[in-house]
């Protein structure tokens, strides 16, 4: 009689991010636990530093930890099912076993594996799924601490053991389909946050903008910390600073903060009231505008030359800003 499946499970390799490497701690240990309560046989956890480069005894340590605390400090595996009765674990279980009894069908309709792998059926479709999770994570509306969020320009750089990584795998030359890549969802702004050290170590300086802010502390505050936050994602450094009592002031500081780029950030009201000629004090100091806010046609007018606000596309965003400071 045909038996249960052996579920052999391993946290996956594309939410890892050598940026603030620290947070894979917390992925991996997600990841570990959601496997378990999924009813997995055997789940291995990946070293939070596998993304830097051959892992040494400690992070090797913390992975095997991070199960064994699981086991015996949560219990995990004393609980036949977890999250029976948890009605939103069963709807969602209950779409997933559809949706993936639909796809085994799709693909036994194609001729089996081999056949729809041929056909390019399956390439297809993680493509699809593949193109949203990276526009999600473009526009921030899926979050990866580190890495598209909450960066840290000062990293202190992790151990890994001195070895050298073994080249990819080729494919034979029988194989008739194209191979499904392999890839991290943080890796584009990975390689801004790379840009950046490149810049430092060449120049001693990271890229910098300058926030611009108008108005007083309760009326700045919000954007001007989403902005510090949005830039520094991207490598670039916000220059900030507690307002300014007069618009010399702030010209005097950017000029000062040797930034080639100034980020507008107040709220809409201050924007109507002031903004107009900020821009344009901005602009006749040399500043290539950029303003923490939905694009308005008049503050466009005066010289900004890009908006940022809360889903915007983020990387397609920073990219042109690098490119912009680069120029």
């Amino acid at each position: 009689m045909p038996g249960p499946a052996c579920v052999a499970a391993d946290t996956a390799w594309g939410m890892m991010s050598p940026r603030e490497p620290w947070v894979n701690m917390l992925r991996t240990t997600i990841a570990a636990f959601s496997a378990g309560i999924g009813g997995a046989d055997a789940i291995t956890v990946l070293p939070f530093t596998a993304t830097l480069g051959l892992p040494d005894r400690f992070a090797r340590r913390i992975a095997r930890n991070t199960e064994l605390l699981l086991l015996e400090e949560s219990n995990i595996a004393k609980v036949a099912d977890p999250t029976a009765g948890a009605g939103g674990i069963e709807d969602v279980t209950e779409k997933l076993c559809r949706a993936a009894w639909a796809l085994f069908q799709e693909i036994e309709q194609a001729g089996g594996t081999p056949a729809a792998l041929e056909k390019g059926l399956i390439q297809a479709k993680v493509a699809a799924v593949r193109a949203e999770r990276e526009a999600a994570v473009a526009r921030r509306q899926d979050l990866l601490t580190g890495t598209n969020d909450y960066p840290a320009l000062a990293e202190t750089p992790v151990k890994v053991l001195d070895a050298k990584p073994e080249p990819p795998a080729s494919y034979p030359s029988a194989v008739t389909f194209a191979p499904l890549p392999r890839f991290r969802l943080a890796e584009p702004f990975e390689q801004l946050r790379e840009a950046s050290d490149r810049t430092l170590a060449k120049t001693g300086a990271r890229p910098k903008v300058f926030i611009a802010n108008l108005g007083t502390l309760a009326e700045f505050n919000a954007r001007a910390a989403f902005a510090k936050n949005f830039f520094e994602v991207g490598g670039i450094e916000a220059v900030s600073n507690d307002g300014f009592r007069s618009r010399d002031a702030m010209i005097a500081a950017y000029k000062t903060s040797g930034a080639k780029l100034a980020c507008l950030c107040s709220t809409d009201a201050v924007y109507a009231r002031d903004g107009v000629e900020a821009v344009r004090t901005l602009v006749a100091a040399g500043a290539r505008v950029y303003l923490a806010g939905r694009p308005q046609e008049a503050l466009k007018a005066a010289g900004v030359e890009a908006f940022i606000f809360a889903g915007c596309d983020a990387l397609a965003a920073l990219q042109a800003t690098h490119r912009l400071i680069a120029s």
